[in-house]
């Protein structure tokens, strides 16, 4: 039997999402304390918990046929896989910090000062596409505190709500690159697994599609209906269902997220009435 093996996280709030996104597609596996892999219940995957770093290698080296993590490991390994899909989780930023009393004037500001990071590629590629010589002092961990102890001049490391930095006495000044989780895939995957993938690739599209759109239904008089229909136009159009009082109708359609409160207001606005707002589980597109 065909199974499709998938590195995840081994922990940390990565490997929770993914975990979660696993089971939001109806994927039922079991996953003890120390368990470093578990066949699925119901579909024919199997996951591995690996280190986020080695997860590129093993994708690469088809110990694993899929990955998930940060696109920040992707672009720093640079191994010989391919991005699949963007699953719209754990977002961060990898930055450019330097002391809160410093004043930034651009990337010539890293000109012949040493900068900490644990991403040494990235930052070596972002130094060279601006002409800029500079150090790079490689660091695996707590970047943040190189320049209180007089190791650096500025770091570039991974913010996401840029407290750590604060407390380090460090102020963010450029973002370099924009991450969020990702699905990477070996580039010679079997017929057989290019299959399972596809499955697995329209779950999660399903619950990807949910979380960014609302159900919405609401009252309306007649009147307002073409109004409302210019506000709402859903997948394709609204459904107008006729109620028992005379002259209205109720209307049911979809929001995206991002056009959530902006639409409710221009509802509101057109005569729109008893507004209810539905969570989506699944979206099939």
């Amino acid at each position: 039997m065909n199974v499709l093996k998938i590195a995840i996280q081994k922990n940390g709030r990565l490997s929770e999402n993914s975990k979660k996104l696993l089971e939001e597609c109806g994927i039922k596996f079991s996953n003890g304390i120390s368990v470093l892999k578990t066949t699925a219940q119901n579909f024919p995957v199997e996951l591995l918990f690996l280190r986020d770093d080695d997860i590129p290698q093993y994708v690469e080296q088809q110990v694993a046929d899929i990955g998930i993590l940060g696109e920040n490991v992707v672009f720093e390994k640079n191994k010989d896989v391919n991005i699949i899909e963007q699953l719209g989780f754990a977002g961060c930023r990898l930055s450019i910090a330097i002391p809160k009393e410093e004043t930034y004037t651009g990337p010539g500001y890293l000109m012949n000062k040493k900068v900490a990071t644990s991403y040494p590629k990235i930052l070596s590629d972002f130094l060279k596409k601006n002409n800029i010589t500079a150090e790079i002092e490689e660091i695996s961990g707590s970047v943040e505190i190189a320049p209180g102890i007089g190791l650096a001049d500025a770091v570039c490391d991974i913010v996401s709500s840029g407290s750590t930095l604060l407390t380090n006495g460090l102020k963010e000044v450029e973002t370099i690159l924009k991450s969020q989780a990702i699905i990477i895939g070996n580039k010679n995957l079997s017929k057989a697994k290019q299959d399972i993938l596809a499955s697995l690739l329209f779950r999660i599209r399903a619950v990807k599609n949910a979380k960014e759109n609302k159900y919405i239904l609401l009252n309306a008089p007649e009147s307002a209906v073409e109004k409302i229909c210019a506000i709402l136009p859903g997948m394709k159009s609204p459904t107008i269902v006729p109620l028992v009082e005379k002259g209205w109708c109720s209307l049911h359609s979809v929001v995206k997220e991002d056009e959530f409160w902006e639409r409710i207001n221009q509802l509101r606005e057109a005569g729109a009435e008893g507004i209810l707002v539905i969570p989506i589980e699944k979206m099939i597109l």
